[in-house]
């Protein structure tokens, strides 16, 4: 009796070691897809002057081609 016991202790074990793999490798997964967010975010903030600089570009041609309309 003590031998099949002792087995499930063992295994009991053995799932506590593979519990604790699984979590540390959830953390780590964790940990990526911080990383990944906040390349994500260093992005987009470089993409918004550039965005705005679009936006006046395109601002500034409406106005060429308006006074240009005027003009002629």
């Amino acid at each position: 009796m003590q031998s099949g016991a002792l087995a499930l202790f063992a295994d009991t074990i053995a799932l506590s070691a593979d519990t604790m793999a699984l979590f540390a490798d959830t953390i780590a997964l964790s940990a990526d897809a911080l990383a990944l967010s906040a390349d994500a975010l260093a992005l987009f903030a470089d993409t918004m002057p550039l965005q705005g600089i679009a936006k006046l570009n395109l601002l500034r041609i409406n106005e060429m081609l308006y006074l240009a309309d005027y003009l002629v």
